[in-house]
């Protein structure tokens, strides 16, 4: 019998509490106990530490020299392989407007993939078009916008292996399709969209959850027309999804939407293409090039073509920007996302939840990650 891995006096932080001095055991991928700390001595020591719930990103597309419209299972791999050094241990796989062909075979793959050692939970697509505005495409290629279609969509929920946990679209490019994947359990989150705040308002009740990359690619704020951001902010059963990076939100605006929201319906994001983690340089996002600088990842026309940020970096400057505390930070970046996706198993620490934690320091420096119970990663 293998013998329990123990976090030992560590500091626990969960949404709702902050508890020093306390030994987490795990045996197998779950937690077994969170006890206060009897220095044994017989487990790893992480005094002066921090264990949160790993980082769950809803909202990455690659990393590493890889994304996820190159369907490969070898990129697949290698993408959840990279996301462990930053803290993450659950994400989803996120598609963008491309030819038919192309999202059918990203969505196979990800319906075929089997994860493997030392790599981040994949658990489930983020489909992010094509069914969005051309006004608000950004760095989505306009040519492969397309309707919003319940058959079209159909097809690929099935061809994922009903992966698709998330969708964003423009709703004022057809509504119906909300219902139909907030029926099948989806979230459905509002983005690249040129929506009036009436039609954004609308498409609430039809069953929009979410914001996707807050104030990124949706009609702005007007005095006289809120449009869809300042409808999210204000729509009090909307998440956002944010993209804490300094270069897509500036600081005070990121605290104007931690006021507006509260950290209870904020989830950290990265959005983040295959450059994360690389050099500075060209790369490839959906066949267009990318230049990436200190300055972010833009398109040759100016346009931002995701981000290189790291979840660990996200929280520093969410926690830069708004003085957010341990628990809020820990809201922001797991509870909330698996409250979305309904992973009741992750985001919380106790016994019986699964065992996909991230230790660090107080300056959230990941020292340690645990997925399904194995250290997959240590600093």
């Amino acid at each position: 019998m293998t013998k329990p891995l123990i976090l030992e006096n560590v500091t626990v932080v969960n949404y709702d509490a902050l508890t020093a001095h306390r030994n987490v055991a795990i045996e197998g991928a779950q937690i077994a106990a969170v006890t206060e700390n009897n220095a044994m001595g017989t487990g790893i020591d992480c005094t002066g530490y921090y264990c949160l719930p790993g980082f769950i990103d809803m909202h990455i597309h690659g990393a590493d020299g890889v994304d996820t419209m190159d369907a490969t299972a070898a990129s697949l791999h290698q993408f959840a392989a990279a996301l462990v050094a930053e803290g993450t241990t659950s994400f989803l796989a996120t598609t963008m407007t491309q030819s038919e062909e192309a999202i059918a075979a990203a969505l196979q793959n990800i319906a075929a993939f089997q994860q493997g050692e030392g790599e981040a939970n994949l658990v489930g697509v983020h489909l992010e078009g094509p069914f969005i505005s051309a006004q608000c495409a950004g760095a989505q290629p306009i040519e492969h916008i397309q309707p919003p279609s319940i058959e079209k969509y159909q097809q690929w929920h099935e061809m994922s292996g009903n992966q698709i946990k998330q969708i964003t679209m423009a709703p004022e490019q057809g509504i119906e399709l909300v219902s139909h994947a907030k029926g099948l359990g989806v979230v459905v989150s509002i983005g690249h969209s040129n929506a009036t705040a009436k039609e954004t308002q609308a498409a609430v009740v039809q069953g929009v959850t979410q914001g996707t990359h807050l104030y990124n690619q949706m009609r702005a704020m007007h005095h006289r027309e809120p449009g869809v951001v300042g409808t999210v902010l204000l729509e009090k059963d909307v998440y956002v999804e944010m993209i804490v990076d300094f270069i897509h939100i500036h600081p005070e605006m990121v605290d104007l939407a931690y006021r507006l929201k509260g950290p209870d319906k904020i989830i950290l994001i990265t959005d983040a293409m295959r450059a994360k983690g690389l050099a500075y340089g060209k790369y490839d996002l959906g066949g267009q090039e990318v230049t990436v600088t200190e300055n972010g990842a833009h398109l040759a026309n100016g346009a931002l073509a995701g981000s290189v940020l790291k979840m660990n970096d996200a929280l520093r400057n969410m926690r830069q920007a708004t003085g957010a505390a341990w628990q809020e930070l820990v809201q922001m970046s797991s509870f909330n996302a698996a409250t979305q996706l309904k992973l009741s198993q992750k985001g919380y620490i106790e016994a019986g939840k699964d065992a996909d934690l991230v230790i660090v320091d107080e300056n959230l420096q990941v020292k340690y990650t645990i997925v399904n119970g194995k250290i997959v990663y240590s600093a």
